[in-house]
């Protein structure tokens, strides 16, 4: 059995050779960090096969770099709204200090700190493009060709997770547009910039952009912002991004794009001709198993691969997938989440315990994909959201009660500084009196939403919630006004 550490990069292997692991892991993101981390600490061998930066996309092109850059620009907007600090940040921000500062968070895309961490855990990385090879086999091929054959004892743990999906636009390649990976890691201001979308990453980058000295225009199909929460969430962020300048146009489509001289040039789905320097386009994600071998296994490229709560591929005993590439949830945390649940599953199997029929904790089994997704939004104002929206409580059948507060209202909420602009809202299951799903929006929410996690995927009921005592005074203390109108009402 393979266990110590090694980087693979030349040695060149024939066809017929191959190296054998209890686990292969394709994709050295979050997700398939984590599974390697939990199936080695089960005393799992290990290999762990990327293509492009260990740490993928959460490190590089998401989370730590599109955070580094929102986090001045809401600490800003946090001290203009304040007396007594908000003379001293008249100006605007230092775009080239925030730029830097986002450069030392991706460790200036290099992952020697990542690949250590793996060495630490002692699995083994292979650096190249894995594809499946017939079951229980990856083929590696390296940067310079050379080629590597594993082959997995227990598991081929899928963690590709996924790329920016682009629309059928005829030329859109030659515009050169940005995807969330330009967006993210942008070194220079762009003028003017275009965002198409409504959604997370297009609210986001609108955001950031437009506080670092861009010109944005927000174009957006649907009716409204982030139209997977309450809708005044959306609207709240959408007020917000207009008050800051930026042009949001919402139900409005884009019919052609190209690029004149340098100059981005959209016309519309209403003929309006909108120039920019940068265009971004936020329009969704498709998962990254397009060249991975599905087709050696029966599976269709491409796909979005079904699993169960242990995460185990629908038909498989061997191949996982894990995190972004079955769509369950499309969040690093949740990701990560379920990759202790595929890790530890991986490992109960290889030592032959029948797992989900004796497992009281719920080790085994992503629950959590279904009931409790947490999200936060980290706009100005952050919206944040655990669970079901109202619509989709009614829609799931739920007999449910919406019950509403004005954050603003909330003394925590007012040392903030003036003008705070927030609501809070929570879904009752009225029948079972316990939260299905709870929404904050509003400066300084977003380290909130755990108090909401709980409750919800605790199934904490009402009544024992009225003794959660909020402390005072914070923005908790919504909590005891949510519980109030609640029974009050």
């Amino acid at each position: 059995m393979a266990t110590a550490h090694t980087t693979h990069q030349t040695d060149p292997m024939t066809e017929s050779e191959s190296i054998a692991y209890d686990v292969v892991v394709l994709g050295a993101g979050p997700v398939g960090e984590n599974v390697a981390d939990r199936t080695r600490a089960a005393g799992l061998s290990t290999a762990i096969v990327e293509s492009e930066l260990v740490g993928g996309e959460c490190s590089y092109w998401a989370c730590m770099p599109s955070k580094a850059l929102l986090r001045p620009v809401l600490a800003h907007a946090d001290a203009r709204r304040l007396p007594g600090l908000s003379r001293a940040v008249r100006g605007p921000l230092d775009a080239a200090a925030v730029l830097a500062r986002r450069n030392d968070y991706t460790a200036h895309w290099k992952d020697d700190g990542q690949v250590q961490w793996l060495d630490g855990i002692g699995a083994d990385l292979y650096r190249g493009h894995g594809r499946l090879a017939g079951p229980r086999t990856v083929a590696v091929t390296g940067p310079d060709g050379e080629r590597h054959v594993l082959t997995a004892r227990h598991a081929v743990a899928v963690c590709t997770g996924t790329r920016a999906a682009l629309p059928d636009l005829p030329g859109l390649a030659d515009v050169r547009p940005w995807t969330s990976r330009e967006a993210t890691a942008a070194q220079e201001v762009p003028g003017r910039l275009v965002v198409v979308g409504g959604g997370v990453v297009a609210t986001e980058m609108a955001t950031a952009w437009q506080a670092l000295g861009s010109q944005v225009t927000m174009l957006v199909r649907g009716k409204g912002l982030l139209n997977r929460m309450e809708p005044f969430a959306g609207e709240l962020v959408a007020e917000a991004l207009t008050e800051a300048g930026a042009d949001v146009r919402t139900g409005t489509s884009v019919e052609s794009v190209t690029r004149e001289n340098g100059t981005v040039v959209v016309v519309t789905g209403t003929g309006d001709r909108i120039e920019a320097d940068e265009i971004l386009f936020a329009t969704g994600r498709a998962p990254r198993t397009d060249d991975i071998g599905l087709d050696t296994v029966g599976l269709e490229p491409g796909s979005w691969l079904e699993v169960d709560d242990s995460l185990r591929v629908t038909g498989s005993k061997w191949l996982y997938a894990v995190g972004d590439a079955n769509r369950r949830a499309l969040l690093t945390h949740q990701g990560k989440y379920q990759a202790r649940i595929a890790g530890a599953a991986i490992a109960a199997r290889a030592s032959g315990v029948p797992i989900l029929e004796s497992d009281p904790w719920g080790a085994h089994a992503a629950t959590a994909d279904h009931d409790a997704v947490p999200q936060v939004v980290f706009t100005d104002p952050e919206a944040a959201s655990v669970g079901l929206s109202l619509a989709e409580a009614e829609q799931a059948g739920h007999r449910v009660r919406a019950v509403d507060y004005d954050l603003a209202s909330v003394s925590g909420a007012s040392l903030y500084g003036d003008g705070y602009r927030g609501r809070a809202r929570m879904v009752v299951d009225m029948e079972r009196e316990i939260l299905l799903g709870v929404t904050f929006v509003g400066p300084g929410v977003g380290e909130l939403i755990h108090s909401a996690t709980i409750a919800v995927a605790g199934q904490v009921p009402i009544s024992r919630l009225w003794h959660a005592v909020p402390s005072y005074p914070t923005i908790s203390e919504v909590w005891l006004r949510l519980l109030e109108a609640y029974r009050d009402n």
